[in-house]
């Protein structure tokens, strides 16, 4: 099995394909076998500036997609998850081949969940959140759209984290300038084919791409009036002076390091468990920011923990991510698996115990693949109980009870995710009260997309999901009367 091979030689600006201004160029190569599956244009510091020159205009244009009525742009949206429906057979495999993300993964999340998340928002606009004006005491109260949004997504999820950015903003009535991660280029090749096929305004959607430089560039443009980025901490903190400079709105999701709190009454049947904890801690092959990253298990079953989560990493199958029943496929590029090994190295050096895994799988000789490693007897202050991995790595550590599980949970620098593993979900519920993150999972983790979850502390600001996600694309007027 193999993805598409996709060779492009132009830019999405404006509603057209355009010829870009630079000759270089971004190869992608595949996870999977390290061969170039494809190439697109570099866009340069030229090519942004006509791609939101582009938004601009279609946002400022008296007739253009700011000023479509509600209903007409969920229509629009309803369309364009029709188109990439169409286009779910291409899009996965494409996906898998670029990033690592098992086929399996890939057919749900970046085949399927697209396609949700536009009608969810078009069926926002066609309720109340569509009602632009409110009639307050003595005022009218517009929602107005906030105007260009530059969206930044990152390799691990890139057709789902841009629609997570799109759906939003275009059912807002804003205007987007999307900058895909270089490493995945090639899907948004399909996202602007059901774009077009949607009859998506020209200028409402524009695709530039390039590596940080790109980025940094559009982000910090003059005629830019919102960021939407997710990526990491460091490029967040980057991100944020500069849109505390120009005193514009930013909204990021960052790193995560996500704990699992398992509980005393917990049940550990790997029987009934598996796919639930497969997911949770090795779900994208570790590559996903919301991921269990590190157990913290009741010192009373330590050992049935750490035992259980063995068996578990030893189970999973590991291997071309385009392959049926793949859990853990390869990483997303060379670079990213030296990261990875290289904090395996560093949990060796401060002495927590390698249960099992550490180095590459035998028998896959092309790839950048680790194997599903575990870490007992982990320090909580470690650097690998700290830091942000994005790979298939769990640490243990052992807790005294629920209090300080919560304790040990909320030590961190993160804020993103964690889940409870408890035989009693009104036990659950009282410890997911007590934890510092914005979203938590009982016995699992499966996203509500029409629930809100915060980002806070180092993992980042703003929200994602649900009806608050579209109001955070508009801006408020008051006219007094």
């Amino acid at each position: 099995m193999t993805s598409d091979f996709v060779e492009h030689q132009n830019l999405f600006i404006g509603g057209k394909w355009r010829r870009p201004h630079s000759t270089k160029r971004i190869r992608v190569v595949s996870a999977n076998t390290e061969r170039i599956i494809g190439s697109v244009p570099h866009a340069n510091g030229t090519d942004v500036d006509t791609a939101v020159t582009a938004a601009r205009a279609a946002f400022c244009d008296p007739s253009g997609w700011a000023s479509h009525k509600p209903e007409d742009r969920a229509q629009v949206l309803r369309r364009f998850a029709d188109a990439l429906d169409r286009r779910a057979s291409r899009i996965a495999p494409l996906v898998s081949d670029q990033s690592g993300m098992p086929i399996h993964l890939a057919r749900e999340s970046e085949a399927v969940w697209p396609g949700y998340l536009l009608r969810y928002y078009a069926d926002l606009l066609d309720g109340e959140v569509g009602d632009q004006d409110e009639e307050r005491a003595v005022s009218l109260l517009r929602r107005v759209p906030v105007g260009v949004v530059a969206a930044v997504v990152p390799w691990n999820s890139p057709i789902f984290m841009a629609v997570l950015k799109l759906a939003p903003a275009l059912a807002a009535g804003c205007t987007v300038v999307l900058k895909p991660a270089p490493e995945t280029v090639l899907d948004s090749v399909l996202l602007v084919e059901a774009a077009l096929e949607a009859g998506l305004p020209d200028g409402a959607l524009n695709v530039v791409w390039g590596e940080r430089g790109t980025g940094a560039y559009l982000i910090s443009h003059p005629e830019v009036d919102k960021v939407s980025f997710t990526g990491s901490t460091a490029s967040g903190r980057w991100i944020g002076e500069v849109c505390g400079r120009l005193l514009r709105p930013v909204s990021m999701e960052l790193s995560g390091k996500s704990a699992a709190l398992v509980l005393e009454d917990a049940d550990l049947d790997l029987v009934r468990l598996g796919d639930d904890l497969a997911a949770a801690f090795y779900g994208n092959s570790g590559q996903t920011c919301f991921l269990t990253a590190r157990v913290l298990a009741p010192r009373r079953r330590y050992d049935e923990v750490v035992e259980l989560v063995t068996t578990l990493a030893r189970s999973i199958p590991v291997g071309n991510s385009l392959e049926p029943g793949m859990i853990v496929g390869p990483l997303v590029s060379a670079r990213q698996r030296d990261r990875v090994e290289g904090y395996i190295a560093k949990g060796r050096e401060e002495g927590a115990r390698l249960v099992t895994g550490g180095g590459r799988p035998m028998g896959l000789q092309q790839g950048w693949f680790v194997e599903p490693t575990v870490f007992a007897d982990v320090d909580n202050d470690s650097v690998i109980a700290s830091e942000e991995i994005l790979g298939p790595v769990v640490t243990i550590t052992p807790h005294d009870g629920d209090e300080d599980a919560v304790r040990l949970a909320n030590d961190s620098a993160y804020g993103l995710a964690a889940t409870i593993w408890t035989g009693d979900i009104g036990r659950g519920l009282q410890v997911a009260r007590k934890l510092e993150t914005g979203s938590v999972g009982i016995n699992g983790y499966y996203p509500d997309f029409t629930s809100p979850t915060t980002m806070i502390k180092a993992s980042g600001v703003g929200l994602r999901f649900g009806p608050e996600a579209l109001l955070s694309y508009w801006r408020y007027q008051a006219v007094y009367y």
